[in-house]
């Protein structure tokens, strides 16, 4: 009788039904914890329009939060957005002229950048600078009692910290994803002209053809989109925090794992149903 065998016998699960276990548990405790950072973003929404409404908005707190935002970002995007930029270029450019259509090489990689490239470069940047530490400045906060302090004190700590962050997100977001399509377009036109021969007058041509403004506006939408979702995660993770600096590490790993991941699978159901309803088109 086999070692498999003898542990069903005895009673003790197998090595498949442990895994099995582990991977529903995972995926259902990923659900629940995204379903949280949801219901805080949802009220962090609605709290930040009533407060709005009544003038009572954070415009200090969310300025600075988005200048922070901003100077731990804009640097790696520009770093991020040049070999990014110059691989689409270089890539595309040898398919395209195995085909005999040099010309098209404007075309195809500014629409890279532009729907691919500068919204998931926006969203690992501010996944991986800003929700860290988002993550860390909320965990350890949690951790040193002062959110619970807050809640003793009648402050919502949803409306203290969660909605100017939310705002400072949504407003780098899209001027980050505007700077990756500028570096990332000029360094694939650089390597095009440079290094495959390319006329400037038909990369622009080729670009301006099949490019419209609904391209830039999807990309930004998705960089809003994204933007939101690293940071109500990054957010319920440094609420959730506990167990001392060995939970805020776990909370900050999390959030950039979870961030990264969610937006993965989100890019990809949005790219799926913006090519069924907005197909490439000439401008």
């Amino acid at each position: 009788m086999t070692r498999a065998s003898d542990e069903s016998s005895s009673g003790t699960p197998g090595a498949g039904q442990v895994l099995r276990r582990n991977f529903a548990e995972t995926v259902l405790s990923s659900v629940a914890t995204l379903g949280r950072a949801l219901r805080i973003g949802i009220d962090a929404v609605y709290i930040g329009a009533k407060d709005a409404a009544r003038l009572r908005f954070q415009v200090h707190e969310t300025l600075a939060q988005a200048w922070f935002l901003i100077r731990v970002t804009a640097i790696p995007s520009v770093l991020m957005a040049i070999p990014f930029g110059v691989i689409v270029s270089a890539q595309v450019g040898n398919i395209v002229s195995q085909l005999g259509a040099d010309s098209m090489i404007g075309a195809a990689g500014g629409l890279g950048v532009i729907k691919q490239g500068a919204p998931m470069a926006t969203a690992m940047l501010l996944g991986g600078a800003g929700a860290a530490a988002i993550a860390a400045d909320l965990g350890a906060r949690t951790i040193r009692e002062e959110v619970d302090a807050m809640r003793v004190m009648g402050v919502d700590p949803v409306q203290r910290l969660v909605v100017p962050r939310i705002a400072a997100m949504m407003l780098v977001a899209p001027l980050l994803n505007v700077l990756i399509i500028f570096v990332g377009i000029a360094s694939g036109f650089a390597v095009a002209v440079a290094a495959l021969n390319v006329t400037p007058g038909s990369y622009w041509q080729s670009f301006g053809a099949f490019t419209t403004p609904l391209d830039i506006w999807v990309s930004l939408l998705k960089s809003l989109i994204f933007g939101f979702l690293v940071v109500v995660i990054a957010c319920q993770r440094g609420l959730e925090a506990k167990g001392g600096p060995r939970g805020v590490a776990d909370g900050v790993n999390a959030a950039v794992v979870m961030s990264v991941a969610a937006v993965a699978v989100l890019n990809t159901v949005i790219t799926q149903v913006v090519t069924m309803f907005i197909p490439v088109r000439m401008a």
